[in-house]
């Protein structure tokens, strides 16, 4: 039996998928099905690049498959098996550092970029902050960017276009040169707009040709790509409702903080025209916050609640169920690829399940929550993770928080706080009926399900960040993944430093009174001025005149002997 085949799969055998169509610029590099080595390569060849690489990653000798570890051994010499697998070992080592590495260069990397749309995104029926939209609004707009003798061009409410105190009148009153025709070329700010088609973007007419333009829940959820970046007046709440627009593709969200706590507000509105300007000549730092992708299936009762059969491939575990109508099978989701093993193939299994298809799919950047909703009894809900069933859930319900939403209904329910920058599921669940169920993290790949068994004596209730609330009934099920668009927020310092000053200003975290040391340090006597001399002359004349007083008081009082005669 060859070793080498055995151990280390020829990539040329493996099913080469298709690659990913990925908004994220280190995704759409990977999903390529390319080697890393050769990104790499294309990096350090680049002129004054932003992004450095590990030379044990371009000089390594092996190509890295996204399809799987499949590692091409670069020496073809007769070593023994203890030397190949410490060169194995060595390999996969330099990988997992060239990776670490990467990631922390690309967040250490300033993007710049032609900024042309800006979107500004606030609460249009607070007074205040209408007003302060106004004035950024206009700012934006008359100072001349990039070489040109206009500004940009600003989307705003649509609901701030018959606002009086907005008065988009008088600002075309007064400035009437905003309002002209702009001719500007679109410019692209990021490698997944190569792909959208101009035909897309619908055609700007009549007073939409100028500078101040209105949008619409519908047109950022339709062309998310004619904005170059969002800025948000408000609070945390605003920043949720942002993700909430864009279910798929985000620009950079530069927030103020304008709200109560702020957790995702790190720039502060009184220096709105310097962070402005830094942010569009001289670039920014992008944090890449983690989401969700929350796909809700109902069950299909067909048969009354019967389940049906179905058959499990041995080969690659794909379930096939048979459709009656057309008279075929078709395919379930829950493919899985098997490696090669040189065993021989197992058989196909029969086995029953239960009907569901997906019906509505969100993009969560805080948690998701299932609760027990109006019902007086305790939520009943199964947990998935990988089609493994981990444990039964008996509790008020559960929550599954991103790192960014761990500061908050996590928190209080007891979950741990988890950095940003940690990719990770954090499951926190609300007032469990047992002791033993504690707040844990599991690694991003994994796929969890949260499903309503059919002798639930009740139904659930979830939630996504907040907004969208449906009804799970018996039979029903959540899919949880991490999602392929990430929320990126501009950072205002680094992507570590802005969360712990985040929950130092927000939390007050880990602030107490400094203990007193046991050592004491004796101090010398105060140097007394001759204002303070004086003081202390007449402090000490009034104490020895008290002294004298109380002497003569005690000189008056009679004297009473006591004796036995008497």
């Amino acid at each position: 039996m060859d070793r080498d085949k055995t151990v280390v799969p020829d990539s040329r055998q493996r099913k080469v998928s298709t690659p990913l169509d990925s908004p994220c610029f280190l995704h759409s590099q990977l999903d390529k099905s390319a080697s890393l080595e050769e990104w790499l390569e294309t990096r350090k060849n680049v002129p004054d690049a932003d992004v450095s690489v590990s030379k044990s990653l371009i000089n390594g000798g092996y190509s890295y498959n996204v399809d799987g570890p499949a590692l091409i051994s670069g020496s073809d010499d007769g070593s023994d098996a203890a030397n190949y697998g410490d060169s194995l070992t060595e390999r996969l080592a330099e990988t997992a550092h060239g990776v670490r590495e990467l990631s922390k260069q690309l967040g250490r990397a300033r993007i710049r970029s032609t900024i042309q749309n800006i979107l500004i995104i606030t609460k249009a029926r607070d007074n205040r902050l209408v007003q302060l939209t106004r004035d950024l609004a206009l700012y934006l707009m008359l100072k001349p960017r990039y070489g040109h003798h206009r500004g940009l061009v600003v989307y705003v409410d649509n609901q701030l276009r018959t606002s009086k105190r907005f008065d988009a009148a008088g600002i075309q009153h007064d400035h009437p040169e905003l309002f002209m025709p702009y001719l500007g070329q679109r410019s692209l700010s990021s490698h997944s707009l190569d792909s959208v088609s101009q035909e897309d973007s619908p055609p700007a007419t009549g007073k939409e040709d100028g500078q101040l333009r209105y949008w619409t829940s519908d047109l950022c959820s339709r062309s998310p790509h004619l904005f170059d970046f969002v800025v948000t007046l408000g609070g945390d709440g605003t920043v949720l409702f942002t993700s909430w627009l864009f279910q798929r593709i985000v620009p950079p969200v530069l927030s103020f903080s304008l709200g109560s706590l702020g957790f995702l507000t790190n720039f502060d509105f009184g220096e709105y025209k310097a962070v402005m300007d830094s942010a569009l000549d001289s670039g920014i730092r992008v944090n890449l916050r983690m989401r969700f992708t929350c796909t809700v299936y109902r069950a299909v009762h067909k048969d009354k609640g019967k389940p049906r059969r179905a058959v499990k491939k041995a080969d690659t575990g794909e379930i096939m169920l048979k459709d009656l109508e057309r008279g075929g099978w078709e395919a379930l989701e829950g493919v899985c690829m098997q490696e090669q093993t040189g065993k021989p193939p197992a058989k196909d299994k029969e086995i029953m399940c239960f009907m569901t298809r997906a019906e509505e799919t969100f993009e969560v950047l805080n948690d998701l929550v299932v609760d027990r909703g109006p019902s007086p009894y305790v939520s009943l809900l199964e947990l998935f993770g990988d089609d493994h069933h981990m444990t039964t859930v008996q509790a008020d319900g559960l929550i599954l928080a991103t790192p960014t939403g761990s500061t908050a209904y996590s928190l209080s329910a007891g979950g741990a706080l988890v950095h940003p920058e940690i990719p990770a599921l954090l499951i926190t669940p609300i007032c469990p009926h047992t002791l033993s169920f504690r707040p844990m993290l599991l690694p991003d790949s994994m796929e969890l399900r949260i499903c309503v068994p059919y002798n639930s004596r009740s139904t659930a209730w979830a939630s996504f960040d907040g907004r969208g609330r449906v009804e799970l009934r018996q039979g029903d099920h959540i899919k949880i993944t991490a999602s392929r668009y990430p929320f990126p927020t501009v950072c205002a310092d680094k992507q570590f430093t802005d969360w712990f000053s985040s929950i130092s200003r927000t939390l007050k975290w880990n602030e107490r009174e400094r203990q007193k040391s046991f050592v004491m340090v004796e101090e010398e006597q105060p140097k007394y001025k001759r204002g303070s001399q004086r003081g202390s002359q007449l402090s000490t004349d009034s104490s020895s005149e008290s002294e004298q007083n109380e002497e003569d008081e005690d000189d008056d009082e009679p004297e009473f002997d006591i004796t036995d005669s008497s």
